[in-house]
């Protein structure tokens, strides 16, 4: 394979002008780019690392070295969660040596110069780059929302090449960077399904979990939907379509800026289409399920991290009612710093800020069964955490905390 065509600059920062730090994540980018076969690198805009969750102490001590190299940012960088809640430490239940490592890992990425999001929906924090902006992007369900909601252009980014592109502001340009490569090959054509489903929250995960089984890495352009459809529903249908598949980028017809019609989705090119029949769905629906009945030990919300629109739901929902097991709300530390949530922790509520349920020892390691409106928690929920899954509507998760029993409205599927 022949070398990448760097230029001047590139190879200046390669050589080791700009530190040691830079030149090793030059080289990093620039190996990345040759073995996927990019013909140079490009520049980007910004970045989200993923790669600042601990998973060992490799990871500790490579961010660290970034930072002692003299390592900075090139372009505005956030994080994606961390393995601690900083606004509530004691909610970790990791060890001393868990909780020593992963709070150096996030100082290092601090010291780096990236934004202290904690956020796996950096989008809703102010990172919203512009339409046809090409960014480096770490963490499954905020690539596919960068592509598909904002038109941003980013492939999958992860661990340690995410920071290697932040440092030096490059990429390679290959895959969802080129415009060719976002063209809609399938269409998805939801209009079989009923209008209420259609405009039912409860509907996208579960879309985003057909799309992700069947779909994989192929790019969808999905019809009839209403639309103008909200960025909670689009944040949903993408985060479990990436979780489900390999989902990078999804068009909606009507909602996304890259399909204002189904000619510009695909195109002009060539699609085959498949129907959505109301029994694929139900299908994919229960397949989110691994319990269909018990009891429910607790409920887990916010993956992605719930916004501010998703928060005031829950507090509408419950409203001067008090939960009867522990529900946990993922959501990002600015929107918990700057809102007051005590209504909700008063009714039992478990906020939980800067990291997840799902990646960080915080739910009672006893096991059991939790129930959540989430298409991710359901996905990664009985791997990780060794809990069994119920899936339900935001309304059906607040109805079954509040009653102390599974509770689950039937009629949309039907």
């Amino acid at each position: 394979m022949e070398v990448m065509d760097l230029s001047p600059d590139e190879r200046r920062i390669a050589e080791g002008a700009e530190g040691p730090a830079k030149a090793m994540s030059m080289r990093l980018v620039a190996e990345t780019g040759r073995l996927l076969g990019a013909p140079r690198l490009l520049t980007v805009a910004s970045a989200h690392v993923d790669g600042c969750l601990y998973h060992g102490d490799s990871g500790t001590h490579f961010a660290e070295r970034l930072a002692a190299d003299r390592g900075r940012v090139a372009v505005p960088t956030t994080l994606n969660v961390g393995a601690l809640d900083m606004l509530h430490p004691d909610r970790v239940k990791g060890d001393a040596h868990h909780r020593e490592m992963a709070g150096r890992m996030m100082r290092a990425y601090e010291q780096l110069g990236c934004r202290p999001t904690w956020t796996c929906a950096p989008y809703q924090a102010g990172h919203r780059p512009a339409l046809g902006t090409d960014v480096a992007w770490g963490e499954s369900n905020a690539v596919a929302f960068c592509n598909s909601v904002l038109g941003a252009r980013t492939n999958r980014y992860g661990d340690f090449l995410d920071i290697a592109c932040a440092l030096v502001g490059r990429a390679p340009d290959y895959g969802l960077h080129r415009k060719e490569n976002r063209r809609a090959t399938v269409i998805v054509d939801t209009s079989g399904l009923s209008p209420a489903l259609r405009d039912a929250d409860v509907f996208y995960p579960v879309l985003g979990t057909w799309l992700g089984a069947v779909i994989g890495s192929e790019i969808a352009a999905i019809t009839g939907l209403p639309p103008g459809q909200n960025e909670d529903r689009l944040k949903a249908l993408g985060a479990a379509a990436a979780s489900a598949g390999a989902v990078g980028l999804f068009h909606v017809v009507g909602s996304t800026p890259e399909a204002p019609t189904l000619a510009a989705a695909t195109q002009g090119g060539t699609a085959r289409t498949i129907r959505l029949t109301p029994e694929m769905i139900r299908a994919a629906r229960d397949r989110l399920s691994t319990a269909s009945e018990g009891a429910i030990d607790c409920i887990a919300l916010g993956s992605p991290h719930f916004s501010e629109g998703e928060m005031s739901e829950l507090r509408r929902l419950a409203a001067g009612r008090r939960f009867r097991m522990p529900v946990y709300v993922c959501t990002r530390r600015d929107l918990v710093e700057k809102s007051d949530l005590s209504d909700l922790e008063d009714a039992g509520a478990v906020i939980v800020a800067d990291t997840c349920v799902v990646v960080t020892p915080i739910l009672p390691d006893t096991g059991g069964t939790l129930m959540t409106n989430s298409g991710k928690f359901a996905h990664y929920g009985p791997a990780n955490l060794g809990y069994d899954v119920v899936y339900g509507s935001l309304a059906d998760c607040v109805e079954t905390a509040v009653e102390g029993r599974l509770l689950r409205a039937e009629a949309l599927w039907r």
